[in-house]
């Protein structure tokens, strides 16, 4: 039992992602209104995607920088990358639970309301020399 335990850290530890990234979860923001403020940093590098998300309006906009700020910062401490080589490798946003709200209509009856939720991640990788492959 034991022995099957190991393996599957050890396939585990195989899959898992060896890039910076973040994760911030049950955001109440709907997955897609942060899409289309991911569509837009997504391979830039990390300035260049700061000084986006800070001059959007977009209500996803916010959030994502927090998120993109939290992998710099991961990126920085845990790995000891510098700040100025990163660039934007992937993000994506996921949909979280959905909280369940009622609004009142005629007869008595109710029609649901869906208030959604994202997981927003942004994965960081350090970008290559234009000699290397």
């Amino acid at each position: 039992m034991a022995s099957n335990m190991k393996k599957k850290a050890e396939r585990v530890e195989e899959r898992r992602e060896k890039r910076p990234y973040a994760v911030a979860k049950y955001i109440r923001v709907s997955p897609y209104k942060v899409r289309t403020v991911l569509d837009l940093i997504r391979g830039k590098s990390v300035e260049e995607a700061l000084a986006i998300l800070s001059n959007l309006t977009n209500g996803g906009a916010e959030p994502t920088r927090k998120v993109l700020l939290s992998a710099v910062a991961n990126a920085e401490h845990n790995r000891g990358m510098d700040r100025s080589d990163l660039y934007v490798a992937a993000c994506f946003a996921d949909g979280g639970t959905s909280l369940k709200r009622m609004q009142p209509v005629s007869k008595g009856r109710g029609h649901a309301i869906l208030k959604r939720t994202s997981h927003i991640t942004v994965i960081l990788d350090v970008k290559k020399a234009e000699g290397e492959l």
